[in-house]
């Protein structure tokens, strides 16, 4: 008993001596950014009022190792995301903003499903917009190793943002990896994509005028088409090569005519119509999903699949986003 209570002292000691050092290390890394900030421009005024004050947030380590994206088997992750409540939920928000949402829509040529789709999964439609400090989150993210250049590319975009008054920086909160809004926009997204629309000289991305249109915006400049599909869930023959199977969605491979495919889809009736589009094949759970079958369950994708992941770089998060569009398709 002695033995054990030693060990989880000597465990707790372990663990704040952790805690410490990371803060301490976090302290030091301030010191060293606020020079490459200066570096690229970034005023002292912007630096003193938004990395001076920002903390290291170890729980924000703690969500980059264990997003769901990570563990969650696709039938999982897609019930939960693209469900009957979420539906209703959007219905309300779009008959509530009818004409604002249908004008944004027309004049992007984007269509209004997928809006309310990627506004129900990131935010729960304004629900969940997030209630961590975006900088501390960033600079957390940039002090850590896993992908500290992109994030301190984003945290460096954000404060020049910041510094030409394209956003306010009182009260901006957002989700632990740095994204802000009604459409979760990371800085580099804002910067290049997010529009005041209402013309009220701020962009504000939670309300609906700003947040639709700048999502509408980056979805019309990365060139989704209204007129092409997404995914079929299909079945597939035991003896397609595995070199055609996608399981990751860092690049998505071997695209082939639909023509071509068909031969190791046993439900190929259903693409009948697209027989001359590229199309690639995609098993979300093989070789993420422990004991995950190989060939279940699969998915032919299109081009606007793979635009959806520039939006977020997941499988599972793009087959969700395409379901829920259908759903509100269906639905209204």
């Amino acid at each position: 008993m002695k033995k054990i209570k030693f060990y989880v002292f000597s465990l707790l000691i372990l663990l704040n001596f952790n805690a410490y050092a990371n803060v301490s290390e976090f302290n030091e890394w301030k010191k060293k950014f606020k020079l490459i900030a200066l570096e690229r421009g970034v005023s002292l005024n912007i630096i003193e009022n938004t990395i001076d004050k920002s903390i290291f947030l170890k729980n924000v380590i703690k969500y980059d190792r264990y997003q769901p994206e990570f563990y969650e088997d696709t039938k999982t992750y897609i019930s939960k995301r693209a469900n009957d409540k979420k539906v209703n939920s959007g219905i309300k928000i779009y008959n509530i903003n009818k004409t604002k949402i249908d004008k944004i829509t027309q004049e992007f040529s984007v269509d209004r499903n997928l809006l309310l789709s990627l506004m129900g999964i990131e935010t729960n439609f304004g629900n969940y917009l997030g209630k961590m400090d975006i900088v501390s989150s960033l600079a957390t993210l940039s002090y850590d190793q896993r992908r500290s250049e992109f994030f301190t590319s984003e945290l460096i975009t954000l404060l020049i943002l910041f510094d030409k008054g394209v956003i306010n920086p009182n009260n901006y909160l957002g989700s632990w990896a740095g994204a802000f809004g009604n459409f979760q926009f990371m800085p580099s997204t804002i910067k290049n994509y997010a529009i005041d629309y209402n013309n009220d000289e701020t962009i504000n991305l939670k309300n609906i005028d700003d947040s639709f249109a700048s999502a509408a915006n980056y979805l019309n400049k990365i060139g989704w088409n209204n007129n092409s599909p997404c995914f079929y869930k299909v079945e597939l023959i035991k003896e397609t090569p595995h070199k055609y199977l996608n399981t990751s969605a860092k690049k998505i491979k071997h695209k082939n005519k639909i023509s071509y495919l068909k031969k190791y889809i046993k439900n190929n009736e259903i693409l009948n119509d697209h027989d001359n589009l590229e199309a690639a094949l995609v098993t979300p759970d093989f070789d993420i999903i422990p004991d995950a079958k190989k060939l279940k369950p699969a998915y032919v994708v299109f081009d606007n699949y793979e635009l959806i992941l520039n939006w977020n770089r997941s499988l599972r998060f793009a087959l969700a986003v395409c379901t829920l569009k259908n759903k509100f398709k269906n639905a209204i």
